[in-house]
């Protein structure tokens, strides 16, 4: 199972320097960031079960790696 990293309450600079923060955090810990999926709230998400956010965004970020 691959990483998904969420985050309600953050936006703007923030939110992409947590990120910055998490991948720098993987790296130390030998994970490959490119693995981690990342996501924040929206007025829709936040009504989803947790199961089917993760699902979505894992395949939302396989998408965009396959277009890399």
């Amino acid at each position: 199972m691959e990483p998904v990293v969420f985050f309600h309450g953050f936006s703007g600079k923030i939110l992409f320097d947590l990120i910055k923060a998490v991948k720098e955090a993987a790296r130390t810990a030998g994970v490959d960031p490119g693995l981690i999926a990342f996501a924040s709230s929206t007025p829709t998400n936040l009504n989803w079960k947790i199961k089917d956010l993760i699902r979505e965004v894992r395949q939302e970020h396989e998408m965009m790696r396959e277009k890399k």
